[in-house]
């Protein structure tokens, strides 16, 4: 059975006064249907534009989608017209953006805002789409829905708003949702509260689940495969227990290293990631990670390595010393 979603060498650039920014380099995943897979990586790592690309969300000037296929329960997403799109964002595929105070609308009511949904891609009644509403709100964990539909964004808190947002994602029971840093915004308690609401709902209603995050503890508990990018690429991907406890590209390890942990003694020092990010305007034909890598040789100022196996099924890494990593890393995670 093919996967719900399949990604074929995605290629994004934007046209900048510097120059080409290739900000999604030709990455290719899979997503099978009611799964969680995680996209890690820094800012600017390209997750964000990976995942617009995806919806076709990409601003033009001065984006644009350059390659590669999308496709999704058989369908490829880059061939089909704009109304045929528009149906999927929301009723198919839905999002959660970053930051809600951004996305919702602050002169809409909260209940609006949902209903608007069904209305658009179910042609439900007012009265049909507000009882829909308010089971929404009772099944994303928000108490008394009948006075909350009535309120605007700035009234509601923070962590709230985000469950406002996962609320209208799944307003027209969705096959996936693609949540991007869907906890940003929030303090650690909150945090929690909102990706154990995402993780039981995706259980519970079989969705599958795209989490785009840089807090390897969200990939830990939530996530079955991990895909990491780096520049545009992806640079390792696997199942989260390879990623976590056999890491094999260096800029993994790196992040790795820079979470604390409760297994290490208390004044142990963080470990941050070297070097600062790479402008993807300037990147040459070798390993983007090199200028920061501590395992760098010369072959990597020569090419971008392939990913290629490095482990267990499904572990690939590209690193031209992926295999001899673990060896000299010891106890790299």
């Amino acid at each position: 059975m093919p996967p719900l979603l399949e990604i074929r060498n995605l290629q994004t650039e934007f046209r900048t006064g510097a120059g080409i920014v290739r900000a999604v380099d030709g990455i290719s995943y899979t997503v099978e249907a009611g799964e969680t897979i995680a996209i890690v990586g820094e800012s600017g790592s390209g997750k964000s534009v990976g995942a617009m690309s995806i919806l076709r969300l990409i601003p033009d000037p001065p984006g644009r989608i350059t390659g590669g296929e999308v496709l999704f329960a058989g369908r490829d997403l880059m061939k089909l017209p704009d109304e045929a799109m528009r149906r999927i964002r929301g009723g198919e595929i839905g999002m959660v953006f970053q930051e809600p105070m951004t996305s919702l609308n602050p002169v809409l009511t909260v209940g609006r805002q949902i209903t608007e949904v069904l209305e658009q891609h179910r042609g439900a009644t007012r009265a049909v789409a507000r009882q829909r509403a308010e089971q929404l709100l009772c099944l994303v964990g928000i108490a008394d829905p009948a006075r909350r539909l009535k309120q605007y964004p700035h009234q509601l808190s923070g962590g709230m708003r985000q469950r406002i947002m996962i609320a209208i994602a799944l307003t027209c029971d969705p096959k996936l949702i693609i949540a991007d840093e869907p906890t940003t915004a929030l303090d650690v308690t909150i945090q929690a509260q909102i990706l154990e609401l995402m993780k039981e709902l995706t259980r519970q209603l079989d969705i599958a689940l795209i989490i785009i995050t840089h807090n390897l503890g969200v990939v830990a508990r939530y996530a079955s495969r991990v895909n990491v990018m780096y520049a545009g690429r992806i640079v390792e991907a696997g199942p989260a227990a390879a990623i976590y406890h056999d890491p094999r590209h260096p800029y993994t390890i790196a992040l790795l290293r820079s979470v604390p942990r409760l297994d290490r003694p208390r004044r142990t020092r963080l470990d941050p990631v070297e070097g600062q990010p790479p402008d993807l305007a300037r990147l040459d034909q070798g390993c983007a990670f090199r200028p920061r890598c501590r395992f760098a040789v010369a072959a990597c100022a020569e090419a971008r390595p392939a990913l290629a196996p490095v482990g267990e099924t499904g572990h690939v890494a590209a690193c031209f010393r992926g295999h001899e990593i673990a060896a000299e890393t010891g106890e790299a995670a």
